[in-house]
């Protein structure tokens, strides 16, 4: 069975066409093209750029897909670079790592909504104690007791006469 690569290369040849104006119709880039023309997938970055190139280029070239990228993807499990997906992330994670998982689960929303109820109850809160305390405390407890002490000046309110 011909590889993806000469599959491709005959078909584009066989319509006559030009890597370049492969290139304009699908939007791959030209290197990629000759790439692929060749069967050198190491220019590629993932193999997700493999697959949805091959597949841009077969169906420009009106090739059948489903037995290309068959093909495709046991050549892509022959290359080292491709055998197997990359890892989706470092095995080590810190407290921090975690933390912030679990923050990015939650709601903001609810959250906002949650806060807002909580000030608002708190604020009631305040307000209720102070009152009670302002009610409840008696305002002349701690003042020390009064002591009348009659004027210097001898002079007094003369009284309302009757």
């Amino acid at each position: 069975m011909p590889t993806v690569a000469e599959q491709l290369r005959t078909g584009r040849e066989a319509q006559k066409l030009t890597v370049q104006q492969v290139a304009e119709k699908t939007k791959i880039r030209t290197d990629h093209i000759r790439a692929l023309d060749e069967g050198d997938f190491s220019v590629f970055s993932a193999p997700i750029y493999i697959r949805g190139s091959v597949k841009n280029y077969a169906t420009l070239l009106k090739l059948d897909i489903p037995p290309i990228m068959s093909t495709l993807e046991a050549e892509l499990k022959g290359t080292a670079k491709f055998a197997e997906p990359p890892p989706l992330g470092s095995e080590s994670q810190t407290f921090l790592d975690h933390v912030l998982f679990q923050l990015s689960k939650v709601n903001g929303k609810a959250v906002l909504a949650a806060c807002g109820i909580l000030g608002v109850v708190l604020v009631i809160w305040i307000v209720g104690a102070l009152v009670h305390r302002h009610r409840s405390g008696d305002p002349l407890a701690g003042l020390p007791p009064a002591v009348y002490q009659p004027a210097n000046s001898g002079d007094t309110l003369p009284l309302p006469k009757k």
